[in-house]
C-alpha cells in the first residue's frame, strides 16, 4: 500500500466510498502498483462498441484521441484545447479509404446513464517524473478530473501546488491533456476547483445558492443536487456531490468550461446558477431578467456561456449585445473573439437595421447611441415620440429575423 499518514487516508477511504456509494461511480481499484495513462484504451474501445459503433470506426477514434492527447509540440493548452474540442464534438473518422467519415462521440453529453463513471485511487502515471494523484475521476476510460487530498490540519493549498507542479513538462504534462477539472480538499476547509494551469490565487469554492429562498425556481437546476446536499453534513462531501454529481458533471464539462486567449477557464458557482435561471426563462419564452454582478465577477464570461447556449440550443437564434459604451462595446468584440466566437461589431444605426434584417449573422453588438439619443431630462412623451421615429426610420421591408436575445452589460448584466 502507498506510504500516505493515517489521517489522510482515512480523509482518502471515504471520499473513494462516498464516490461508490452515493454518486454511485465504479471503483477501479487502487492503481498504485501500475503505470497508468489518462485514457485507457480498451474501457473506451468497448464503451463505443456498446454505443453502436463498428470496430473499425471504434478503433479509428480511439486512435484519433490518443494521438490528440499525446501531441504536445505546441504545448500542453493547446494539446488540451483539441482534445476538448474532440470530447465535446466528437471525432471525424472513416471506415475505409472510399468512405466519407463519420462522426463518433467518446461521451454521451445528451443521455447521462448511458455513460461509463469510474473513481480510482493512488494512480501511478510514468512520464517525465513519476508521480502519483490521489484520485482520478474517468468518464468512458477518459481521465477528466484529478483530486489531491490533504488530512484537516494540512491546507488545501498544498494540495492545489501538486496539482501545478504535475502539469509541469519535467512531471507528467501529458497526463493533463484530457484533464477539466484540478482539485485539491480536506475536511475542513472543503473544496477548491479550477481546471489546466489554473493559478493557486484563481482556485474556486463552490457554494450553494440558497435556493429555499427561491422554492418557485427550485426545477430551474437539478433538484437531487440541492436537496441532497443539504443533507450532507460534511462539507467536503457537500461540495463532491455538487460538482460530480453525473449530470451536472457532464454539464459543466459540455457547457461551462472556455478556452480564452491562452487561458482555459471553468465557470464560478454564480455563473453556473445565473445562466441555468436564464436557460429556464428562455425555454419557457419568459421576456426580461437582471442578474448583478459584482465588479470582477465576470459577467463577460457568464455572457459568452449563455450566448453559446443560446445559439447551440435554437438554430434560429440570434444573440444581439447592446452597450452604451464605445470602450464597453469595443472590450465586448475583443471577448468574444477571445473564445473564437464570430460576434459582428455594428458600425452604424443602420448597419444594424440591416444585419437584423437578413439572418447572415447570429452574433451581433451595437452601441445603444445607435438608435438615437435623447437627453437626460426627456419626459415619457419624448420617450414616446423617440420610439415613434425610431420605427418610422426603420426600411419598409424590414422584420427582424429570428428569434433576438438582447444582453444588456453595465454594472450589471440584464438578461
Amino acid at each position: 500500500m502507498p506510504n500516505i499518514g493515517d489521517s489522510e487516508r482515512k480523509t482518502q477511504n471515504h471520499v473513494v466510498k462516498f464516490f461508490r456509494d452515493k454518486l454511485h461511480y465504479t471503483y477501479l481499484g487502487n492503481l498504485h502498483d501500475s503505470e497508468n495513462r489518462n485514457i485507457m484504451q480498451e474501457r473506451l474501445h468497448a464503451w463505443l462498441l456498446k454505443q453502436g459503433y463498428s470496430e473499425k470506426l471504434a478503433s479509428n477514434a480511439v486512435d484519433a484521441l490518443v494521438k490528440t492527447s499525446t501531441n504536445l509540440q505546441q504545448g500542453l493548452y493547446h494539446a488540451n484545447k483539441e482534445v476538448y474540442s474532440l470530447l465535446k464534438y466528437g471525432a471525424k473518422v472513416k471506415e475505409s479509404v472510399e468512405q466519407s467519415p463519420k462522426t463518433v462521440y467518446f461521451i454521451d453529453f445528451e443521455d447521462v446513464s448511458k455513460n461509463d463513471f469510474y473513481i480510482a485511487e493512488e494512480v501511478t502515471i510514468v512520464s517525465n517524473n513519476t508521480k502519483r494523484p490521489d484520485i482520478v475521476l474517468y468518464v468512458n476510460g477518459i481521465a477528466l478530473a484529478v483530486i489531491e487530498l490533504k488530512k484537516s490540519s494540512v491546507s488545501v493549498s498544498n494540495g492545489i501546488r501538486q496539482n501545478l507542479t504535475n502539469q509541469k513538462a519535467n512531471f507528467i504534462e501529458d497526463f493533463f491533456t484530457t484533464i477539466q477539472f484540478c482539485m485539491a480538499g480536506n475536511d475542513s476547509e472543503g473544496l477548491r476547483y479550477g481546471t489546466l494551469l489554473t493559478p493557486e490565487k484563481h482556485y474556486l469554492e463552490w457554494k450553494d445558492d440558497g435556493f429555499s429562498e427561491h422554492q418557485s425556481e427550485r426545477n430551474i437546476v437539478d433538484i437531487e443536487v440541492e436537496e441532497y446536499c443539504e443533507s450532507i453534513p460534511g462539507k467536503l462531501e457537500k461540495q463532491l456531490f455538487a460538482l460530480f454529481y453525473k449530470k451536472r458533471f457532464l454539464d459543466l464539462i459540455h457547457n461551462f468550461v472556455i478556452f480564452d486567449k491562452g487561458i482555459k477557464k471553468v465557470c464560478r458557482y454564480n455563473q453556473y446558477y445565473a445562466i441555468k435561471r436564464a436557460q429556464h426563462r428562455l425555454t419557457d419564452k419568459k421576456c426580461g431578467g437582471i442578474v448583478w454582478h459584482t465588479q470582477g465577477s465576470g459577467k463577460s464570461l457568464t455572457m459568452v456561456w449563455l450566448s453559446k447556449w443560446i445559439l447551440a440550443n435554437n438554430p434560429n437564434a440570434r444573440v444581439l449585445v447592446v452597450t452604451d459604451r464605445e470602450e464597453l462595446d469595443e472590450q465586448i468584440e475583443k471577448n468574444y473573439k477571445g473564445v473564437d466566437e464570430n460576434i459582428v461589431r455594428t458600425k452604424s444605426g443602420k448597419d444594424l437595421l440591416e444585419r437584423l434584417n437578413a439572418f447572415d449573422d447570429r452574433l451581433l453588438c451595437s452601441l445603444v447611441h445607435k438608435f438615437g439619443k435623447r437627453g437626460s431630462d426627456s419626459s415619457e412623451t419624448d420617450y414616446e415620440k423617440y420610439i415613434e421615429d425610431l420605427k418610422n426610420a426603420l426600411p419598409k421591408d424590414f422584420s427582424a429575423k429570428g428569434d433576438i436575445v438582447v444582453l444588456c452589460p453595465a454594472s450589471s448584466t440584464r438578461l
